[in-house]
């Protein structure tokens, strides 16, 4: 079933169709600013994320999770972080464009301290490495990287390391594992509810794409910010 059909695509009738109903572009800015509407302020800049709950999927079973990375088309509301697993060359190049570059001598400190190699998975949103190291960090971080989907990304030698960290700015991750309810952000407060509202429905469509059954496998979708109260949209 597809989630955006031709016959309901106008300026003022979008959006996403559930078991024969129609949800209007309207219902969608009007749960993203109910959950936007708080009466406290924070004193941070609160994330807002879409959390989806799927029905009739067996999660148990690897191949049917989701397990996706999404372009945001008006980003995520703040660059992604990332950081870089490099020596020689590549490494000084690096820390001209980001804040933390992993030599193989912190690798295999690592190694040594899952607990600190959580603490540093659980930091960064991407990770990117030379070819040379992927496998050290594969038998060294693997256990650690590999359940939290933080693998990095392979950078051949003469690859424009710059351009590859800048494709990595609007990216989210979209993975279910073996929960049938997953949260994505979408952005947050202090960007404009069309923008918002673009970015919702990206991610939904992208998980539509990804089950069998299509929007007949999600049972509802919620939206909410960090702190506030969850509001449904299906």
């Amino acid at each position: 079933m597809a989630l955006f059909p031709t016959r309901y695509r106008s300026r003022d009738l979008i959006s996403l169709y559930y078991g024969g109903e129609i949800i209007t572009s309207n219902r969608i800015n009007q749960a993203i600013e109910d959950a936007l509407t708080t009466d406290k302020k924070r004193k941070f800049v609160e994330s807002v994320e879409v959390a989806i709950n799927l029905r009739d999927v067996d999660l148990q079973n690897p191949q049917k999770r989701i397990n996706a990375e999404v372009a945001l088309p008006h980003g995520r509301g703040r660059p992604a972080r990332v950081a870089v697993f490099a020596q020689g060359e590549m490494a000084v190049i690096s820390k001209k464009i980001v804040d933390t570059v992993i030599s193989p001598d912190q690798i295999e400190d690592l190694s040594d301290n899952k607990r600190e190699a959580k603490k540093l998975a659980d930091k960064f949103d991407f990770f990117v490495a030379e070819t040379g190291l992927m496998a050290t960090i594969g038998k060294s971080l693997g256990i650690v990287f590999g359940p939290r989907g933080k693998m990095p990304r392979p950078i051949p030698p003469q690859a424009d390391i710059e351009r590859i960290i800048k494709s990595l700015t609007n990216l989210v991750p979209v993975r279910s594992k073996d929960r049938p309810t997953f949260h994505v952000p979408i952005g947050n407060v202090s960007m404009p509810q069309e923008q918002l509202a673009e970015n919702l429905e990206t991610i939904i469509k992208r998980v539509e794409s990804s089950l069998d059954r299509g929007s007949d496998n999600i049972a509802s979708i919620w939206v909410k910010t960090t702190m506030g109260k969850a509001v449904k949209l299906a």
